[in-house]
């Protein structure tokens, strides 16, 4: 048998590259990349720009800039597409500055950018609310020739209808019409989305009749915009109403119409409308997908029991609709709320059957129903499970569901444990954490602690609620601790937990005597601290032996605390007195 030995070429590998990198998959691109040159074959242009592409879909905007700056080195000289390729790229992750970076090299490099260069910049910049820069950008453009389109028109109409500047939108709308401009119904569409935005729904409502007046035919995108507006107003009514106009009007609904109105009466607990809208999607040739079934599965979750929301289920398979782990998400919450744990972690199974892969939420759906069924036994085990047999990490998120359920059943040595673990793992703890810590060691009666977990959740740089700080002053002045009472009311003021008069107060040693006062006589107000407490530290914050005390103090002067935990802290319960052996150093 004749056998032909064929050689692939670079055209060849740029096939593979291109369908490896639209998958994201751009380490498999770079092996790839690898066997070429070792075969001899030399990458071309269009080789490193699909490998740019990939890195700045993927977000490794430094590697994709990188790899640009490498091709001069490598003799191949880069296009206005390279550049055209990082800057998209950029744009998208919110790197505009980076972008005018790149649009001024390749000018420098003497290349002309092109409409697609402008527009991509400018459209960032409005997106991002910085018109004044666009505008530059587009003046500068201007300059050099180049003439704006409706897509430079669309991104500055609706910048500046995100600015709130409706006078200089409708003028530039007015203009790109007095152009002459095609595709006039996307510019229509654009203002009509920015007002929409801003809740100017009868404004935008009298731009689709000018529309018809001037024989620019609407289409359903326009009406959608309308939809949705009246929606996330709370006028569903009215937003039926506008579709049943659409279609008399010879404009078909598409499937985020029914997905906008179906969401809309579940929000008002009008699920009856919601499901009639669902069972008359099929009469308009539409097929329901999985955002509309979760969108119904989340409403009848909030206001059914579980088995109206397992019955839908059934019909979205039946239907062909495949469910995704949103989904199935809905479904554990639902079962939870019913206190069918098991069937809710049966899910787990039927989740990985699918291909699906069970998330954060999934996992901490399922522990937070342990948990408010009582189970905590259930819950930490299924914590445990997570790691061991579904082979998934903690998050700080997962660890704050168990410490604060621990924390509410008052067993705060489970709490320490918990906390100390999750720092070990890398799971920083949030505001949330010490929340709930400080307020399950003032439970029980350790002032110590609570106290001190409150100075470490300040040096954090999070800022705790009043009601905290108000939880362990009130524990603090039982004990008779004043001095670190008061103590508290000043790093308050430092920290800039204080009523909004206080910032109204601008001379210094004015603001020095006053927000401490304004602090606690707030607190009161509030019920965060008791009234023995306030009559302790009206007193306490006036008394100048207790403010040299203070600022003898620098751990709380300077706020100063690095409350740092050893890792082989231990955490035990000994009748109402929580005994902690932790490494402090404050």
């Amino acid at each position: 048998m004749l056998r032909l030995r064929i050689t692939p070429n670079v055209t060849t590998f740029n096939k593979f590259i291109c369908t490896l990198c639209k998958k994201g998959d751009v380490q498999e691109s770079e092996r790839l990349l690898n066997k070429i040159l070792k075969r001899g074959v030399f990458p071309n242009l269009f080789t490193c720009n699909l490998l740019i592409q990939g890195l700045s879909l993927n977000g490794q905007l430094h590697e994709a800039a990188r790899m640009l700056e490498a091709l001069r080195k490598e003799g191949l000289n880069a296009d206005v597409v390279t550049y055209n390729t990082l800057i998209c790229g950029l744009c998208k992750h919110s790197k505009v500055a980076e972008a005018e970076f790149y649009l001024h090299k390749m000018v420098n490099r003497g290349f002309d950018p092109d409409a697609f260069t402008y527009n991509t910049i400018i459209g960032a910049y409005c997106k991002s609310g910085m018109i004044q820069k666009a505008d530059r950008i587009l003046n500068n453009a201007v300059f050099k020739g180049f003439v704006p389109d409706v897509f430079t028109f669309c991104s500055l109409i609706y910048g500046l209808c995100q600015d709130g500047d409706f006078n200089s939108a409708n003028s530039l709308f007015n203009e790109a019409i007095g152009k002459g401009m095609e595709s006039n119904v996307i510019l229509y569409n654009t203002l009509i989305k920015g007002m929409c935005h801003q809740g100017l729904i009868l404004e935008a409502l009298k731009l689709i009749t000018e529309m018809h007046e001037k024989s620019c035919r609407p289409n359903i995108w326009t009406y959608n915009l309308i939809i949705n507006g009246l929606c996330k107003m709370g006028c569903v009514s009215d937003a039926s109403n506008i579709l049943n106009d659409a279609v008399t009007k010879g404009i078909l609904p598409d499937i985020f119409t029914f997905n906008t109105l179906i969401d809309g009466y579940c929000k008002q607990s009008k699920l009856a409308d919601a499901i009639e809208i669902l069972n008359t999607i099929w009469d308009h040739d539409v097929v329901p997908d999985v955002i509309t079934y979760n969108t119904m599965l989340n409403g009848l979750c909030k206001l059914k029991t579980s088995d109206d929301v397992m019955e839908t289920f059934k019909v979205m398979v039946q239907k062909g609709c495949v469910p995704n782990i949103i989904t199935y998400n809905i479904l554990i919450e639902s079962l939870c709320k019913s206190r069918k744990l098991m069937k809710a972690l049966e899910l787990l199974e039927d989740i990985q059957s699918r291909g699906l892969i069970p998330d954060t939420v999934s996992f901490g759906t399922l522990i937070n129903g342990f948990c408010e069924n009582e189970d905590l036994d259930g819950a930490y085990e299924l914590f445990k499970r997570m790691k061991w047999q579904y082979k998934y990490s903690h998050t700080t998120a997962t660890y704050n569901i168990l410490i604060s359920a621990f924390a509410k059943k008052l067993k705060m040595d489970m709490t320490g444990k918990l906390f100390l673990e999750m720092n070990e793992c890398g799971c920083p703890p949030d505001n949330y954490t010490y929340r709930c810590m400080i307020d399950g060691f003032c439970k029980v009666d350790n002032t110590e602690f609570g106290y001190k977990f409150l100075l470490e959740n300040f040096s954090k740089e999070f800022l705790p609620s009043k009601e905290t700080v108000g939880r362990v002053i009130n524990c603090l002045c039982v004990k008779n601790r004043l001095l670190d009472a008061v103590g508290i009311i000043h790093l308050m003021v430092q920290k800039g937990v204080v009523p909004d008069v206080v910032h109204t107060i601008f001379e210094a040693d004015k603001k020095d005597v006053a927000a401490p006062k304004i602090v606690v006589e707030d607190l009161l107000k509030k019920n965060h601290i008791t009234y023995y407490a306030y009559e302790l530290l009206y007193d306490g914050i006036r008394d100048k032996k207790i403010l040299k005390k203070l600022s003898m103090k620098r751990k709380l002067a300077t706020i100063s605390c690095s409350w740092k935990h050893s890792t082989s802290g231990h955490l035990s319960i000994d009748g109402n007195q929580t005994k902690v052996a932790l490494s402090h150093n404050l």
